[in-house]
């Protein structure tokens, strides 16, 4: 039995695996649309069933219609014979008209509900995919293929919210042709029958184009993540290609990738193209097919057929639009799929947060008995060390040391596999990180420069008020910065360009440090912040740290040991090992390491 049942949920998860993926962000507003697609359908068939009196009328001399020929639908005739009124031209064509008007309303609440959902939807998806990727987590966020993630938040969402278009013009289009063929069926069951096997083997012809198109629509998918990760990569690197005459060869291999991208969506239209064509001259010869039989193998009444041919052909009709949106929904279909493997993927590495908030750093931070594996390379073994409140610390050592592993893992950017970090005695994995980090101001070697002005730049889009520019002014200050803001002008409103590109190494760097003091921060971290720039700029920069020094709790890496020479304790890392801590003089006497560094550099 539970084998069964496995069997009947697998069946019904690969049938309507889409239905279920639209209904689990739509719920009950697909029913909604789906019912009015029903009374559309029945509006406009009923309507239909009218004209049989009115052809009657016209055809003879009668001033009154005859409901036989309506089949099982003369029950609409008969509601006015029993009301005594006779079905005379003004009735039926007022009738008609009634039909036609309610149906024309019941449309156009359709259409305003299957728009309303669209916009819903495409709401649901662009707001659930940014909180998913807002919540992964970072290690797993490095290993990430980053042309799949641009693609799937940019031209993927186009394509999926075409395929939730093509899906519901499809289902509606089939619960158009469910109602039209009960209709049929009422009207005449023979008839019926017949049309509804001409239509079932005329939607083998597309079963095989079908598969091809949903084959194509997975190729275009992938070679278009291929496409974003190397475009992200040329405005990246650009600097970089142009230098050195690789721009060309860097641009031959996306127009290669655009090239295959292009021929696969050629494919998927010429399908489509081709099924639009067969669509009318198959529906005409199913209907001719079965009018010849009925009337001369069946010698069934001209005017029967005639309504049922009215419906039938609306049905078939509707059938080949089916089709038609079916196939156009296969060659995004691959979208849909990938959409829904990605914001799986994101939920499933959803970052493990504490629940406890961190309201400030008040006396230490302990870092206890620190490893960290990944796959069999050890990268942290056994790290012990204090910081106190407003301490600066220096982490260096030779590349590769630990450095900035050490500093994410105290950063919650990364997790232990073994030891802990103790932030006034509390586990840093039992803190809300998004409230620890919001205190936390990090620098790294490539300053961080929005493409927007210096004040949002520097108070990350806060309103601008009185008490918000006292903010700004102050952290420019603290950060040198606010000459150059003066100077400009716009003042504070100055666009600064794609990251920065106006700007030199210094400044950038000075705004970096302007942003994390708006903040309010108790830590500062400093991951080669300085390495990047000349001599000179660096010296003034690390003058505005030295000037910040005792405000905060200032963890720098750096591999120039000059910048660090005032540091209240120098961490000296050694192939993921604590080799010795103390003043810089006093890691002269001691490590030899140390001192050797020291000579190196030539100071």
């Amino acid at each position: 039995m539970a084998f069964i049942i496995t069997t009947v949920k697998k069946l019904l998860k690969n049938t309507f695996q889409f239905f279920f993926y639209f209904f689990s962000h739509l719920r009950y507003r697909i029913f909604i649309s789906l019912v009015l697609s029903v009374l559309v359908g029945l509006m406009d068939g009923l309507g239909l069933a009218m004209f049989i009196p009115l052809l009657q009328m016209v055809d003879s001399s009668n001033v009154e219609a005859r409901p036989e020929d309506m089949g099982r639908l003369s029950f609409i005739a008969d509601i006015f014979q029993y009301q005594n009124i006779p079905l005379t031209l003004g009735v039926v064509l007022g009738v008609i008209l009634f039909f036609f008007t309610l149906k024309g309303i019941l449309k156009f609440c359709e259409g305003y509900v299957r728009v309303r959902n669209e916009q819903f939807f495409m709401k649901n998806i662009r707001f659930h995919n940014i909180k998913a990727l807002s919540q992964y987590d970072y290690n797993l966020f490095v290993h990430a293929d980053v042309g799949r993630i641009q693609n799937t938040f940019t031209a993927e969402v186009v394509k999926v919210n075409q395929g939730y278009r093509y899906y519901f013009m499809c289902l509606q289009y089939g619960v158009s042709v469910v109602v039209y063929v009960f209709l049929a069926f009422m009207a005449n069951p023979q008839f019926a029958v017949l049309v509804v096997i001409g239509g079932a083997l005329s939607g083998l012809i597309f079963t095989r184009l079908h598969k091809r198109t949903k084959k194509l629509s997975k190729k275009i998918t992938v070679d278009s993540h291929s496409f974003q990760g190397l475009l992200i990569q040329k405005v990246a690197f650009f600097k970089y290609l142009k230098a050195t005459g690789l721009m060309k060869r860097y641009a031959d291999k996306l127009v290669k990738t655009n090239i295959n991208i292009e021929a696969a969506q050629r494919k998927t239209g010429m399908i489509s193209a081709a099924m639009t064509a067969v669509r009318e001259p198959l529906i005409i010869l199913v209907v001719v097919a079965v009018i010849l039989i009925q009337v001369f193998y069946f010698s069934q009444s001209i005017g029967i057929i005639i309504l049922s041919l009215l419906l039938f052909y609306r049905a078939l009709t509707f059938l080949m639009g089916v089709q038609n949106f079916w196939n156009l929904f296969l060659g995004v279909s691959g979208s849909l799929i990938n959409m829904g493997n990605f914001i799986n993927e994101l939920r499933a590495g959803k970052e493990v947060t504490g629940k406890i908030p961190f309201s400030g750093f008040k006396e230490a931070l302990q870092i206890k008995n620190l490893s960290m594996q990944y796959e069999d390379k050890h990268i942290l073994h056994d790290v012990n060390l204090l910081i106190r409140k407003n301490e600066t610390i220096a982490l260096v050592g030779e590349s590769g040391s630990g450095k900035t592993t050490l500093m994410n893992m105290i950063a919650g950017l990364l997790k232990p596999t073994s030891g802990e970090v103790l932030v006034d005695g509390v586990n840093l994995e039992l803190l809300k990180k998004e409230s620890f980090q919001q205190r936390l101001g990090y620098i790294t070697q490539e300053a961080v420069i929005f493409n927007d002005t210096i004040f949002n730049n520097v108070t990350f889009w806060s309103e601008k008020n009185e008490a918000n520019m006292k903010r700004f002014e102050a952290a420019v200050r603290k950060a040198s910065i606010d000459e150059f803001v003066r100077l400009q002008t716009d003042k504070e409103d100055t666009l600064l360009g794609n990251n920065g590109i106006n700007l030199s190494g210094g400044q950038k760097q000075r705004l970096s440090i302007a942003r994390e003091l708006y903040k309010e921060v108790d830590f500062l971290f400093m991951d080669e912040a300085t390495s990047a720039l000349d001599s000179e700029t660096e010296r003034a920069i690390q003058e505005n740290i030295e000037a910040l020094k005792g405000q905060y709790s200032i963890i720098i890496i750096a591999h120039r040991l000059s910048t660090v020479k005032h540091a209240d304790k120098i961490v000296l890392l050694n192939k993921g090992r604590i080799e010795h801590v103390g003043h810089f003089d006093e890691l002269m006497k001691v490590s030899p390491s140390f001192k050797k560094m020291v000579e190196l550099q030539g100071f």
